[in-house]
């Protein structure tokens, strides 16, 4: 391990600080939280609404840096206790995590004095779930809880969030508290079509982290991490390939109600080569060989899937 640890650092030696930060914060798997928050405007630009720039800008701002912050935290917390490398000195890497974490939390402020209180108890659970991920005496990376928090939040939570602040005049979601009464009303119908909506970023978000677990069993073990590809053996394979035909049932029950246009059942072309990527993996499960494949058929079905629920707003225009 030391010896893997000092041909690391030399390697690092060549590495620009950009390039260190963005290794830190792993840049490239950013894209469940920037797809699911644009998937998410694709949708309420095609139902209709106006997008609001600056709520919407400063909620990005605030995810996109809590979400690096996140990965920081997660990368910090294993170079303490499993020995592994950091593309900075310690105290460089916390004095970089406390600043994304300031940033983010700014934001988030703000957002809230642009809307409401609401906002503000959806950020506190945000930034709660995302150090216990990582930090803490049982962290729930550590744990066969992880694929659900994460699909949770990146396939849920952030259009949720998306819809508050755009949606007008409590037409998603309103309270009221008067004399001690509180008074919630919910619009079943636009909460029915976001649940349908969250099942596509939440089944592929949770593909990833699958796949990366059942890639690591072995080294996740030797460790103290019992994730869920430990508990379920071979059966987190039956998983990884019935969460893919979930995402893409919950698009045909969406147009069948009415939620996408007749438009959106093009995605179901993608399934072929979605197919051809499940084989792959359930033929090898390997980190350098086959892990990607989780990461291609997000990318795969999700920007196929925002391009065409945008469009169709103008399927029956």
């Amino acid at each position: 391990m030391h010896s893997g640890l000092e041909n690391w650092r030399e390697q690092a030696k060549g590495q620009s600080i950009v390039q260190r930060f963005f290794h830190y914060v792993e840049l490239r798997t950013k894209i469940t939280s920037v797809f699911s928050f644009l998937m998410g405007l694709a949708y309420l630009f095609a139902s209709g609404y106006r997008i609001e720039p600056l709520k919407s800008a400063v909620f990005f701002g605030g995810m996109f840096c809590f979400d690096l912050t996140a990965t920081m935290l997660n990368n910090y917390c294993d170079a303490k206790n499993n020995r592994q490398p950091l593309p900075f000195s310690r105290h460089t890497a916390k004095a970089l995590l406390l600043l994304l974490l300031a940033v983010s939390g700014a934001l988030g402020l703000y957002l809230v004095y642009l809307s409401d209180l609401v906002v503000l108890f959806l950020g506190l659970l945000c930034f709660f779930f995302g150090i216990i991920y990582s930090y803490g005496p049982v962290p729930i990376s550590h744990g066969p809880y992880g694929e659900l928090v994460s699909g949770f939040f990146y396939g849920l939570v952030i259009p949720a969030i998306l819809f508050y602040i755009n949606v007008p005049g409590g037409g998603f979601f309103s309270y009221t508290l008067a004399g001690g009464n509180l008074s919630i009303v919910v619009d079943l119908r636009a909460a029915t079509g976001l649940l349908l909506l969250s099942i596509v970023p939440f089944c592929l978000t949770a593909n990833i982290m699958l796949a990366n677990n059942i890639c690591d069993r072995e080294r996740d073990v030797a460790v103290g991490r019992y994730t869920l590809a430990f508990y379920l053996g071979r059966k987190a394979l039956w998983l990884f390939t019935a969460l893919y035909y979930i995402a893409y049932l919950s698009v045909v029950v969406l147009v069948g109600l009415g939620f996408l246009s007749p438009l959106s059942l093009f995605l179901l072309l993608s399934v072929f080569p979605v197919q051809r990527n499940i084989k792959r993996f359930l033929a090898q499960q390997s980190k350098e060989e086959t892990f990607t494949v989780a990461v291609q058929n997000y990318l795969m079905v999700m920007i196929l899937h925002t391009v065409l629920i945008f469009l169709g707003r103008f399927w029956s225009a």
